[in-house]
């Protein structure tokens, strides 16, 4: 097979996209495109030849029946940068390589995460990962802003006197808020890729990880425009039915009641609304 490169690609190497305050993430490299997937997917050499719209509806075939290993032949490398926070939600997706800056070995830099005034919210009432939509009254969000601003000030200077009279880095970083921005290197590929951005793009993620999400993937879709879209298609615009479900659907369409109840019924209706 030949090496294979996307114009539109290309130009977004090592390009820094910005991200909450402080964080970025830059593609470093990439291999393959939608290219590469027909090509797996066919066993073909070279560029083959089939029409856009033929490829097209392969990816998109190859996607909605989840026949998923053409994809995992286009791989992504990433720059991260990202508050520990936001990191320690991202590594739970072990399907990546990834290599970490070390407090051990470097010293941290005096760079915090601190939200914009318009995302300090109340705690969810019926979700105990989520957020109230509520306005948090502008004294509050005074109070929070500087709050975490102290803290966060405080932490360092502790920090930087202990890095000053020599005391062991893997020590003085002890202390070091979930706010302190960390670096990586990322590599994931296309597959695996989607399962990312389906989940972090998600509303019920953290509204911050929703902002790497979207910035990945606008990179994805530059790489793979087809199997962006069959992706947005199935993954994100689509929804899958239970057993449960399918027998709701039934009932309601027969003119009966919807046997459904509770949080059983809501994230049925969430995905009719999609």
């Amino acid at each position: 097979m030949a090496h294979i490169t996307v114009p539109e690609a290309e130009a977004l190497l090592d390009q820094e996209i910005k991200v909450l305050d402080h964080g970025f993430i830059r593609l470093i490299d990439y291999m393959g495109s939608d290219a590469r997937i027909v090509q797996t997917a066919r066993v073909s050499y070279g560029a083959g030849t089939k029409t856009l719209r033929e490829d097209a509806g392969l990816i998109d075939y190859l996607l909605r029946h989840e026949h998923t290993s053409p994809f995992e032949h286009v791989v992504f490398e990433f720059h991260c940068k990202m508050p520990i926070f936001v990191a320690r939600q991202w590594i739970r997706h072990r399907t990546a390589r990834l290599n970490e800056i070390s407090g051990r070995y470097s010293v941290m830099k005096d760079e915090f995460y601190v939200p914009s005034r318009d995302k300090i919210s109340f705690q969810s009432a019926d979700n105990k990962q989520g957020r109230n939509p509520q306005d948090v009254p502008p004294e509050l969000q005074d109070k929070v802003l500087e709050l975490l601003k102290q803290d966060q000030a405080n932490v360092y200077g502790n920090y930087q006197e202990m890095i000053d009279d020599d005391i062991a880095r893997e020590l003085a970083r002890i202390n070091l808020p979930l706010s302190t921005y960390t670096e990586w290197y990322w590599q994931m590929d296309l597959k695996n890729m989607f399962h990312f951005l389906r989940l972090r793009m998600d509303s019920h993620a953290q509204w911050e990880i929703q902002e790497y999400g979207r910035a990945m993937a606008e990179v994805v879709k530059a790489v793979c425009p087809l199997a962006y879209a069959s992706f947005e298609r199935h993954m994100v615009n689509g929804a899958r039915f239970s057993a449960d479900e399918l027998d709701a659907i039934k009932k309601v369409m027969a003119g009966e009641a919807n046997p459904l109840e509770g949080r059983r019924l809501e994230e049925f209706q969430a995905k009719l609304n999609k």
